[in-house]
């Protein structure tokens, strides 16, 4: 309920209530009882003690509707009180040797708290012993000591053991095992407590035995009964009439000499049958040499020997050593020692180089570098050595007599691949652990000239522009000798050209030390645009070793060439004159201006500069073909002068100019065809004044004609005579190759028809006069484009495209 739920959670709030009841009269006493409980200690926690309900004749639901609570006087909750059923239960485990100690009877006290009326029920709880605990002796052995000569019946009073059990679950007995002279006697006192008293059956004799072991047993009054145990010795004293006796009078030992200072070597041990001081014994050297004393130490009172100086082998290989004992009385005995050092290996091996040669040249046969010597100063498997070096390396180790060995080359060494060898030379014992020693040897190859300069490439390919200035450092050669010294040290030098007539001395040039080109001259693209030649290099070994490798040098073109014009030329007696008829349609080609450029930038681009009628003729920026650009009309003036520019597209763009002339006339290239309306007039009777106009126009045309025949007659003799004084024939003549070759230019598209003459003796070689003669026109597809026009052939025979 709640009620008893408050009084578990707040027990000395309900008791201070009670008391001031108590003192205050405020509630009477309904009644009050006493019960008498038990319980075995060490019950499992809600173990069952007692029903308060029914043992003081409560109802199921009194104790609950009342309030009932368990109180204990040392306000420790041993108890639990369950309201619903009444029953009192154990709220732990009950140790009774915690709860009482040694007092027997152990009781616990409660109050059984209700309300309503106010009642009080003491209860006393007993808490019942089991034997849970052994007896136990505070010593697990006990001295005593006797003299030989005491008197039969004497009693010694023991420890007594110690139980936490009380009753009879505590100590009932003791008894000893069974001897001859001894038996123990039981004694009480007035607590109730018992001691146990060991008493002598039998005078004792100290010569025959000088001590007793006895085992004493406490034994409990439990089922089964528990026991402890310890032991009584007893040592018998006895009267000094005996001198020291050593148990060996000679000790062998054996000691490593490795041992540390301090190490224990061994222990004398002599025995007095006396007692007390009479049998007190100390130990010392007797008649011990300065070594000894210094190299060992004998504790007086013990007899161990211990070393304090480190032994060796090597130079001391045993010791003895005469040890004395006296006793209290003076009287003493001698004993021997002897210690033998047993050998370890603690002395590394040893190597003694006799001769050394730390350098060898390449390329030579086995050749001895080292003579050595080992030894070992230990002795046995200590002594014996074993010596090797890494087998990765080219030497050799050959054994010789005495432990002796020679360091060798297993062959011929190559600088280039190693120049420097460290050899580790390591010697190691077969002791244990086993010792080493190494020794390292730096061993230098020699260079040998066995290797040729090398070139980083087999050929070179260096570029140079046109117009350098003298002495302008082009490139560079370079070779690798992997010799060393003198036999790496590379010159360079230029190789004669298999073609004599190379004036290459005169072209480049090359620094010996370092490889580095120069070109001597400045170089012209149009003249060389490439040469190419051989160079040396050679060590300064003897004998000096050498190889070659090929340069190519390039020649980059510059702009240095301004377009040269071809046709028309501007130098010719007379200027060249092209005619136009007045009739011709827009997109009229007129001529078609060539030019070529002797740089690599020919590509040429073509414009008008300057007209007589602007608008009236246009020039094709790509090809130079002049064409009139709209229809003729009278009013334009029959002389036409056009200027034409031609540039390439070099950095910076050079240019060069042409003047046309061009005259334009009536009915000139354009022949009459009559028409098929004109024929059928023809075919009529014609009017007598329309054959007279007939008549008069074909004499003026003829009388024209004429006049145009005997001009250009007179003009051809003029050229024929001009020719034949300046001997210019027309399929010979030095007609710079790299002058014609404009089919990349783009200059001409289509063939023309040209007489070419070239003037002697001027050195030149330069046009004289360029003009197209009356061309052959082919048949127009009229499905061609307008810009696709008829195709002419010059009397040299050269079609320009």
């Amino acid at each position: 309920s709640a009620v008893s739920m408050e009084a578990r959670r707040f027990p000395c709030s309900r008791q201070r209530q009670v008391l001031f009841l108590f003192l205050f009269g405020g509630v009477s006493l309904a009644g009050s009882g006493f019960g008498r409980y038990s319980v075995t200690e060490e019950t499992e926690r809600g173990s069952f003690v007692v029903n308060i309900a029914k043992d003081l004749g409560l109802g199921d639901k009194e104790l609950l509707a009342r309030g009932a609570r368990v109180v204990s006087d040392d306000n420790k909750q041993h108890l639990l009180l369950d309201s619903q059923t009444g029953d009192l239960l154990t709220n732990e485990k009950l140790d009774r040797e915690k709860l009482c100690g040694s007092r027997e009877p152990c009781m616990l006290y409660f109050q059984i708290l209700m309300d309503n009326p106010f009642q009080i029920y003491r209860i006393e709880l007993r808490v019942r012993d089991i034997n849970d605990h052994s007896p136990v002796f505070r010593d697990k052995e006990t001295v005593l000591k006797i003299l030989e000569n005491t008197a039969e019946g004497t009693s010694f009073q023991l420890e007594r053991a110690q139980d936490s059990d009380g009753g009879l679950n505590g100590i009932q007995n003791y008894t000893i095992n069974p001897n001859s002279f001894f038996h123990i006697k039981i004694s009480g006192s007035d607590e109730g407590i018992i001691y146990p008293e060991l008493v002598l059956d039998r005078t004792l004799d100290r010569e025959k035995q000088q001590e007793f072991s006895l085992t004493l047993t406490a034994l409990d009054g439990g089922l089964p009964p528990r026991s402890g145990a310890t032991n009584i010795h007893i040592v018998i004293l006895d009267v000094n009439d005996n001198a020291p006796q050593f148990s060996q009078a000679i000790y062998v030992t054996q000691t490593p000499e490795n041992s540390p200072v301090g190490s224990f070597i061994a222990k004398v041990s002599a025995e007095d049958a006396d007692s007390g001081i009479y049998a007190d014994i100390s130990y010392s050297f007797f008649d011990a040499s300065e070594d000894i004393l210094t190299t060992f130490h004998i504790n007086p009172f013990s007899g161990e020997i211990i070393l304090r100086l480190l032994l060796d082998y090597e130079l001391v290989k045993s010791y003895k050593i005469n040890i004395q004992a006296i006793d209290g009385g003076g009287l003493s005995s001698k004993c021997t020692v002897l210690v033998e050092v047993l050998d370890t290996n603690d002395n590394a091996p040893e190597l003694i180089i006799s001769s050394l040669s730390n350098h060898v040249v390449e390329n030579s046969p086995e050749t001895a570098l080292a003579v050595f010597r080992i030894k070992d100063r230990d002795s046995g498997e200590n002594g014996k050595t074993v010596c090797f070096i890494p087998d990765h390396l080219p030497f050799l180790l050959k054994p010789s007599v005495e432990n002796f060995y020679i360091l060798m080359t297993e062959g011929a060494l190559d600088r280039e691949s190693q120049a420097e060898y460290n050899i580790t030379i390591t010697v190691t014992d077969m002791g244990t652990p086993r010792l080493k020693t190494e020794h390292n040897i730096t061993v230098l190859v020699s260079d040998v000239n066995d290797n040729a300069p090398a070139f980083t490439q087999t050929s070179y390919t260096l570029w140079v522009r046109e117009n350098n200035s003298p002495a302008l450092h082009i490139g560079s050669v370079s070779a690798i000798d992997t010799d060393a010294g003198a036999n790496a040290q590379v010159t360079y030098s230029l190789l004669p050209p298999p073609d004599p007539l190379v004036p290459l001395a005169s072209l480049v040039s090359i620094n010996p030390d370092n490889g580095h080109l120069f070109a001597l001259t400045s170089l012209d693209y149009e003249a060389l645009r490439a040469f190419e030649f051989r160079v040396g290099a050679t060590d300064r070994g003897s004998p000096a070793l050498s190889s070659q490798a090929l340069v190519r040098v390039l020649v980059a073109d510059a702009n240095d060439n301004a377009p040269f014009v071809l046709y028309p030329l501007q130098n010719a007696s007379a200027p060249c004159t092209e005619l136009v008829p007045r009739a011709a349609e827009p997109g009229y080609l007129v001529t078609k201006v060539v030019a070529v450029d002797g740089d690599g930038n020919a590509w040429l681009s073509y414009q008008l500069l300057k007209a007589t009628e602007p608008g009236l003729f246009g020039v094709w920026a790509h090809n130079g073909e002049v064409r009139t650009a709209r229809l003729l009309s009278e009013r334009d003036a029959p002389k036409q002068r056009l200027v034409v520019l031609v540039k390439d597209n070099g950095e910076p763009p050079l240019s060069a100019s042409v003047t046309l002339h061009v005259l334009l006339v009536d009915g000139f290239s354009q022949p009459y065809l009559p028409a098929p309306e004109a024929e059928a007039a023809a075919a009529a009777p014609a009017d007598p004044l329309t054959v007279y106009l007939v008549v008069a126009l074909a004499s003026v045309s003829s009388l024209f004609l004429f006049s145009v025949l005997v001009f250009v007659a007179v003009r051809l003799c003029r050229r024929a005579g001009a020719a034949s004084a300046g001997r210019c024939p027309v399929a010979e003549g030095h007609f710079p190759g790299h002058l014609v070759d404009v089919s990349g230019t783009g200059t001409l598209s289509q063939s023309y028809q040209y007489e070419v003459c070239l003037t002697g003796g001027t050195g030149t070689n330069e046009f004289k006069f360029l003009k197209p003669i009356l061309p052959t026109v082919q048949a127009q597809d009229p499905g061609r484009n307008s810009d696709e026009n008829p195709t002419f052939r010059n009397s040299l025979g050269f079609n320009f495209q």
